[in-house]
């Protein structure tokens, strides 16, 4: 770890919530793995927050992919899990799909969605901005309809990541999501 990464990271401190969500419409979800929400998992003054996140998910192998916001429509990714960590803004995230739960989510905080599940950018303040990271091996899709058979059989059966995106070996993760 780099020393801005070692000043702004404290993995005993990290509060996360966890949400479970069933199946809703033409959204799967995830049945078995529920969502993470991190809380200041990443001190939001910390200078190029950016860099900071995407070192530290980088070093959990997780690789970030991209630096945007999130698609203000309904979509779910069912080839791979993804990290979103929010760089700068707040921002209201509808997590589940049409319907679902809203969750405010501001700078310093990831959501981790299990693959299969729905979210769509609400609305947002200030500059709003995530960095997108996906476990080593996994390659994401969009999708705005139901999976086939087949396709959720594929989804269900992605591997296990081997750590959590922002706590490595000892996250989170490795206790929610066995």
């Amino acid at each position: 770890m780099n020393h801005e990464l070692d000043s702004a990271f404290h993995p005993a401190d990290i509060a996360f919530e966890t949400l479970k969500l069933a199946p809703h419409a033409w959204v799967p979800n995830n049945s078995r793995l529920p969502v993470l929400i991190y809380r200041r998992a990443v001190d939001p003054s910390t200078k190029d927050l950016g860099k900071t996140f995407e070192a530290l998910l980088a070093g959990n192998e997780w690789l970030p992919q991209w630096r945007d916001s999130i698609f203000d429509y309904h979509h779910f990714h069912s080839t791979a899990h993804e990290a979103l960590a929010v760089i700068s803004g707040k921002a209201d995230v509808i997590i589940g799909g049409p319907g679902g739960e809203v969750v405010s989510i501001a700078a310093g905080d990831v959501v981790l969605l299990p693959a299969g599940t729905g979210h769509c950018l609400q609305s947002t303040e200030g500059r709003f901005q995530v960095v997108g990271a996906y476990p080593e091996g996994q390659q994401w899709d969009i999708r705005r309809d139901a999976l086939l058979k087949e396709e959720i059989a594929a989804m269900e059966a992605l591997p296990f990541p081997r750590s959590d995106p922002v706590a490595g070996r000892k996250g989170p993760l490795l206790q929610e999501w066995t």
